[in-house]
């Protein structure tokens, strides 16, 4: 089995750590645009070889798209004359406008799977072969999969450790809006707001455990993160106005020295701990 990868970033150079690990008989190949990251891959053994053009990675056996979500469309679009056999797997962190946007000569080919796994660094030298493992993985609108390719998917999510939930790709966009895209917009934003505020030396010198956990994903890749942004704008603007909506109703419970209402207001916020 001949699996390639597009994207030899954190995911997709996780990803092809833990198909060398599970599936040691296959032939891994990797491809990206960035020559120093097709290098550091075969420098760290990510991948077992780099393809010479994109006509190699098309006569694959399995391709994963690992790059951000506007290039997966385009490079669905370059996808339109591989084999009926061919499984594709994008791992997007969004999935209407990726499934909306393939070409529908190969939707049959294309498993919609986005792998709830991720840290804040970026590039081959941030991947590892564990990412993925005790993970979720949601498959969207698996039903318009052919039989071969979900059989396939599910046996690699599997074998690499992933628990895999299904769901409507409308539904996972807008879930995804609130779980993943709107956290890490509060955390853009409070980055943005503390630099604009405080000094270098203050900053380093009072921030404790709570700001560095809330900071710690404004590392994540801008220009991935604006891809989601735009791919999900409709989404994210309706949870941004939710979470406004819970800032002005504090800002006033605090205004009016509202304590007692301050408290109860918070202890509904705890309540989330007892779902997680």
């Amino acid at each position: 089995m001949k699996l390639s990868v597009i994207g030899l970033g954190l995911m997709g150079g996780s990803f092809a750590l833990s198909i060398k690990k599970h599936f040691p008989e296959w032939e891994i190949v990797g491809y990206d645009l960035n020559n120093s990251h097709q290098e550091q891959a075969l420098k760290l053994n990510l991948v077992d070889k780099i393809a010479k053009n994109f006509d190699e990675v098309k006569h694959s056996d399995i391709i994963i798209l690992a790059i951000p979500v506007e290039g997966i469309i385009k490079v669905l679009q370059k996808l339109e004359d591989i084999s009926d056999d061919t499984t594709i797997i994008d791992l997007g962190s969004t999935k209407e406008k990726i499934i909306n946007s393939t070409p529908k000569q190969i939707r049959k080919n294309l498993v919609a799977a986005h792998p709830m796994a991720g840290t804040e660094n970026t590039g081959p030298k941030a991947a590892f072969d564990t990412l993925y493992h005790d993970k979720i993985v949601v498959f969207c609108d698996i039903e318009d999969s052919g039989e071969k390719q979900k059989q396939l998917a599910t046996e690699i999510f599997t074998k690499i450790g992933m628990n895999i939930v299904y769901m409507n790709s409308h539904e996972h966009d807008i879930h995804a809006a609130y779980i993943s895209h709107l956290p890490h917009a509060i955390s853009f934003a409070l980055a943005n707001a503390v630099l604009k505020q405080e000094d270098p030396k203050s900053i380093l010198t009072l921030a404790g455990g709570g700001f560095n956990g809330m900071i710690r994903i404004a590392k994540s890749s801008p220009v991935m993160w604006s891809d989601i942004f735009k791919q999900n704008q409709k989404n994210l603007i309706q949870t941004l106005d939710t979470f406004q909506n819970e800032l002005d109703i504090m800002k006033e419970l605090i205004k009016d020295g509202k304590w007692e209402e301050l408290q109860k207001w918070m202890s509904k916020a705890n309540s989330l701990h007892n779902i997680l």
